[in-house]
């Protein structure tokens, strides 16, 4: 842990200077409280840095939340081991997989299962009083539960140590939660122009509580954190039918975790409640179960929270980019993204050149530094990945 001012710690041996000046200028907005907490994998971000728990007192600040609400990671260990899958042609599951989950960017279901639909109904009830606007601004978020997207988002078939199998999976809120939070970044862009509040950076424009303006932010943001998590679940259920099909066998789910990354909640820390902005982090507080991904054809772990007070309770969420997409496709080739990925199912295309592990910081790196905010339960080793275009 290291001081950078009086209102930034920071974790992160590996630190960019825009990111750490990015940084140091959200610690200047006057509501943080009582510190903006750095996480071993930060880097550059909209407005607020990936990787930084921010506390607020009296006030949200959406861009700090991102606009990909409550996106987070779900695992299951389950019953089978290495042995049940050796021999096997792991492509006919990775195949079987990618037809069951929508992928890649606007990707939807034809329509909503029968999984689906007690999730869809659960969120129909769910903050009902906003339920036109969800409906105006995105009418077809029904057939958005269970897709997975493209980027960072996977699914993995993985091992741990003890050669278990484990079923990894990493998306958000999709299309809904992007469009409400970029509908409430420009509020709070708007609001903040209109009353001529200075800001240093425009993307760190914010609510006010108490005002009619939070208090929709709140309810869609609730909204969009449960569609997030129930959208991993979903997606979890159909993978795990997939897995047992392709062994013979349903699947005995001996663990199930499922944890946000990218989301807002109401917390207590250093005596005072504050409304804990974790973008691109986990909750850790003493004894709480992690999940944090490497990324594609590298190790993931499973975690228990260590409760570190000045961390907020947080940890990081993965590796963090250290290039950009643009730049990992100038940088890295498609010969090196299979050296990278070798003894691993997947999709070979150069549409994942962008996702090369080169292009992230080094993840044992990244869980040396958070050696003080988690403890590790199990390593992960990939044998199945499939992502989206």
């Amino acid at each position: 842990m290291e001081r950078l001012t009086g209102k930034l710690v920071n974790w992160a041996s590996i630190l960019e200077e825009k990111t750490r000046r990015q940084a140091e200028t959200a610690a200047t907005m006057p509501f943080i409280h009582p510190h903006i907490a750095l996480m071993p994998d930060a880097h550059l971000g909209k407005g607020a840095t990936v990787g930084s728990v921010i506390p607020t007192d009296g006030a949200i600040i959406p861009a700090a939340v991102g606009v990909d609400i409550g996106c987070g990671m779900i695992a299951v260990r389950t019953q089978f081991t290495a042995a049940d899958l050796a021999g096997r042609d792991l492509s006919v599951l990775r195949e079987a997989i990618e037809r069951s989950v929508p992928l890649s960017a606007g990707a939807a279901n034809r329509d909503v299962s029968v999984t689906a639909a007690p999730r869809v109904a659960d969120l129909e009830a769910l903050e009902p009083h906003r339920a036109q606007f969800r409906e105006q601004l995105v009418p077809k978020w029904r057939t958005a539960l269970g897709t997975l997207g493209s980027g960072n988002h996977f699914i993995e078939v993985s091992l741990d140590e003890a050669d278990t199998v484990w079923l990894f999976l990493h998306s958000g809120s999709r299309g809904p939660g992007n469009r409400l939070a970029t509908h409430h970044i420009a509020v709070a862009q708007e609001l903040c122009a209109r009353w001529f509040v200075p800001l240093p950076d425009r993307d760190l424009a914010y609510l006010v509580e108490g005002t009619p303006e939070f208090d929709e932010y709140v309810s869609d943001l609730r909204w969009a954190q449960h569609f997030a998590l129930l959208n991993r679940e979903e997606m979890m259920d159909r993978v795990a039918a997939r897995l047992g099909e392709f062994l013979g066998a349903d699947v005995e789910e001996r663990e199930r975790i499922n944890c946000h990354h990218n989301y807002t909640s109401r917390e207590r820390h250093f005596g005072r409640e504050v409304w804990l902005s974790r973008k691109g982090a986990i909750r850790a507080d003493a004894g709480r179960p992690g999940l944090v991904p490497g990324s594609m054809g590298t190790a993931s772990y499973v975690v228990v929270g260590k409760g570190n007070r000045m961390s907020l309770d947080s940890s990081p969420h993965g590796a963090g980019r250290e290039y950009s997409r643009s730049a990992a496709r100038r940088t890295f080739t498609r010969e090196q993204l299979r050296e990278a990925m070798r003894g691993i199912e997947y999709r070979d295309t150069d549409a994942f050149l962008d996702e090369i592990p080169a292009a992230y910081k080094d993840i044992d790196r990244v869980m040396a530094d958070a050696a003080d905010l988690v403890e590790v339960r199990h390593t992960l080793r990939q044998v199945v990945n499939v992502k989206g275009d």
